[in-house]
């Protein structure tokens, strides 16, 4: 059994035993257990290894699905997934990774499968999320998985690409935070309150570089589903991820899950005597520790464009006047302009036009038996123009079906839809129309996030049930008399509500070939095939960069600003130049905006981008926002600080983002860059100079990123020049942790059980240029 001892977090005690190799400046090749994928950040990764003849390393520890794109109109008399989803650029996604899953041997949910749906919903109730893994996704709220006591994170299109090829990831340790929540919580408030709440005290910044483990006696007190929810929106305040020990309701859930160890039986007793140790010591240090009393959290609601910006449902919108900064006051008057509020207006007089209850925060059975109890024997106000419930996956709506949930919900005048991610980002046709009003139970309110000019309302369930029965934001407990808070009673699964298995699966070694639109294999098996990997697309070399910076005066730009979502339906990485910054760039009528610094010369040319407010790139885990970037021409951001995922991003695609925290240093740069002259970026002497070659002031970056950078490296293959330390790890992962291994319909026929082939060392980087004296890795 892997050694537990010290004083240590949760965090350090499950990356402790994934760690295959780690260097003196603390950079870690970390081994991945588990990885999901979907159609939108994978299309790029499969097609760079298909163009380096390599393969997937470990199928068995894969698992792959469609949500992002998918419609959720009924699917019956549906054919295959290339006739029923309609938008073209959709389509294509959705099949080009029908095409790379029976290419590379991976397991693959259809959408003529039961247990198709959001890949966070997915995970868990298969089993596939165990506590004490790491798991890894193209998709920020990957962190959802962290509620059962993995390391799970979102990871950019190029991470993706090299976690197929090695199952392993480049990364740097995390700092510790600590998030308790102590207390009992009032009637009507639920585990979305309470991250709502927490994000607003420390801000979409406050977790940057850092895992959050929640925990306090209102945090044990909740349902593995509430824990979902809590972790999935750990990444809206800025951390890399959550995390929640497992404990005997995390035990319970995993209890049947196809892909967990069986229960009863020995390996389960073993698995569950490791899981037990990963509690963190009560002596642990954390980087920083916030305390929370359960009993100051109200149901809360967000008003502006962040999931920061947060009031209970009791205030009022506040005024932009009242804030701190000149900054924050223009981005609050900002906010206010876009969301169509006055400062001082009630919370409970701002009328709503649509409701969407789903997204990988809040559509499991869970939240839809919470909204249900709400709208029951009641009807959606006139006003509201829709109102929809989507649930998380296929099993969550045949469970809710036989509960009779979906009859509560159409009687009421909600619409009842299949599985997926629906209105949460708007890349479906499920979108709202320009300055539409939405209650809405998904994770972000960015602008433009559920579609052009849409404006959202961040809440829980049964806060989005309640809107739609009056017509406007509302107190659920004017509805509801809630006798005990609703995740301890109304969250209760009754004994019709047990986790429903899919009886046409077989799960063991011979599993059937999956239903409806699942690929074949190929023949022979592609694991059996050897890889011959020749090097990768790789990045040019980068050194000294001098060229036009473009200041931008904003705060917490997000990856939804960088690059609407309805760019993202591509199956490249080029031709993205123009999405850049889109709705900043353009008007309604499709004109540029003169007012925007990019639509100004001299920063039409710009190479360097010098964001002044902190954050920039906070949201999704989109590697698109980096790929807009470099195709409008920016090969380097300047700004006070920068979200994790998006800081990583930029380094796989041979981009230099610097941090310059100082105020005076800041202003010196921007004060070159308003007056349109060009800035030096010399990455080998980490300097930034002016036009005239003077130092304007130095900068850090990491030894490990700035050698890759400068001399062109492939992550890749330097990674599979420690092939003998990743066999190494496998083989004790067996030893140690079987149930880890590939089981049920993940050990795929004709497999015979082994481990995927060794993976060939590349001598080469990407350039083609053979390693003479490589550093580690």
């Amino acid at each position: 059994m892997p050694s537990i001892s010290g004083s240590r977090t949760l965090y350090d005690k499950v990356l402790a035993d994934h760690i295959v190799d780690e260097k003196l400046d603390g950079t870690i090749l970390l081994y991945i257990d588990r990885h999901l994928v979907h159609e939108v950040t994978s299309p790029q990764a499969f097609e760079g290894l298909e163009n380096a003849s390599r393969q997937v390393r470990r199928p068995d520890m894969t698992l792959a699905t469609t949500d992002h794109n998918v419609p959720t109109k009924s699917r019956k008399g549906m054919k295959d997934i290339s006739t029923f989803v309609e938008e073209e650029d959709s389509r294509l996604q959705c099949t080009t990774l029908e095409e790379n899953v029976k290419k590379f041997g991976v397991t693959y949910f259809g959408l003529g499968d039961k247990r198709q749906g959001i890949v966070h919903v997915i995970g868990p109730e298969q089993g596939f999320t165990l506590p004490g893994t790491t798991l890894v996704c193209g998709d920020s709220h990957t962190s959802t998985h962290g509620a059962f006591g993995a390391f799970a994170s979102g990871i950019g299109t190029s991470e993706v690409e090299h976690v197929l090829a090695t199952q392993c990831l480049i990364t740097k340790r995390n700092k510790n935070m600590r998030i308790q929540v102590n207390g009992e919580l009032a009637p009507g408030v639920s585990s979305k309150d309470v991250v709502l709440h927490a994000i607003g005290l420390i801000g979409t910044a406050g977790g940057t570089g850092c895992v959050i483990e929640f925990c306090g006696s209102a945090i044990r007190s909740l349902s593995m589903e509430a824990r979902m929810s809590i972790c999935n929106m750990s990444i809206e305040a800025g951390a890399r991820a959550g995390m929640v020990a497992p404990d005997e309701v995390t035990f319970e859930y995993l209890k049947g899950k196809p892909l967990a160890p069986k229960y009863p039986s020995a390996e389960w007793d073993r698995a569950v005597s490791y899981w037990k140790s990963l509690q963190s010591d009560p002596d642990a240090k954390y980087d920083i520790d916030v305390q929370i009393d359960g009993a100051d959290i109200a149901p809360t609601i967000t008003w502006g464009t962040s999931p920061e910006d947060v009031v209970p449902i009791t205030g009022v919108v506040p005024d932009p006047e009242t804030f701190s900064t000149e900054a924050k006051k223009a981005s609050g008057r900002r906010m206010l302009e876009y969301m169509g509020l006055t400062a001082g207006t009630k919370m409970e007089d701002i009328p709503v036009d649509k409701v969407f209850i789903g997204s990988c925060t809040n559509s499991r059975i869970e939240d839809l038996r919470a909204a249900a109890q709400v709208v029951k024997g009641r009807k959606i106000a006139p006003s509201v123009k829709r109102a929809m419930i989507v649930p998380g996956s296929g099993l969550v709506k045949d469970q809710a079906e036989a509960e009779g949930l979906d009859k509560v919900f159409l009687d009421a005048g909600f619409e009842w839809r299949e599985a997926g991610c629906s209105m949460c980002l708007g890349m479906n046709p499920d979108i709202l129309a320009p300055r539409e009003r939405c209650a809405s139970t998904s994770n972000r309110n960015f602008e433009g996030r559920q579609g052009a000019l849409s404006r959202t309302h961040l809440m829980s369930p049964v806060m989005a049930a309640a809107a739609a029965i009056v017509g406007r934001l509302t107190d659920v407990r004017k509805l509801t008399e809630y006798k005990t808070s609703p995740h301890i009673e109304a969250f209760k699964p009754t004994p019709s509500g047990k986790p429903k298995v899919d009886e046409r699966i077989k799960y063991d070694d011979e599993a059937q070939e999956q239903l409806a639109d699942q690929p074949e294999d190929n023949s022979p098996h592609t694991n059996t095939i050897a890889s011959k990997p020749e090097g990768s697309q790789g990045v040019p070399k980068f050194e000294v960069l001098k060229g036009i910076a473009a200041p931008l005066d904003r705060s917490n730009v997000d990856t939804d600003a960088i690059i609407p979502k309805q760019f993202l339906k591509t199956i490249k990485r080029t031709g993205l130049g123009s999405a850049a910054f889109y709705a900043w760039r353009f008007k309604e009528d499709g004109l540029p905006d003169p007012d925007f610094v990019l639509n100004q010369e001299p920063y039409t040319r710009s190479k360097i981008l010098i964001c002044t407010g902190p954050n920039f790139g906070c949201g999704s885990s989109r590697e698109h926002a980096p790929w807009a970037l470099l195709d409008f021409g920016i090969k380097c951001v300047i700004a006070p600080s920068f979200a994790d995922i998006f800081f990583n991003n930029t380094f796989k695609n041979g981009m230099l983002p610097i941090v310059v925290e100082s105020k005076d240093d800041m202003d010196k740069i921007v004060a070159e860059a308003r007056q349109g002259k060009e800035i030096e970026v010399d990455l080998p002497n980490q300097v930034i100079r002016d036009g005239s070659s003077n130092e304007i002031c130095k900068f850090d970056v990491e030894e490990f990123r700035k050698h890759c950078l400068v001399n062109g490296l492939d992550d890749i293959g330097l990674t599979m020049q420690l092939e003998d330390k990743i066999c190494e790890h496998e083989k004790k992962i067996t030893r140690d942790m079987p149930w880890l291994d590939g089981r049920a319909y993940l050990k795929r026929k004709g497999q015979g059980g082994k481990l995927a082939v060794k993976a060939a060392p590349v001598p080469k980087t990407n350039r083609g240029e053979v390693i003479q004296n490589p550093i580690d890795w």
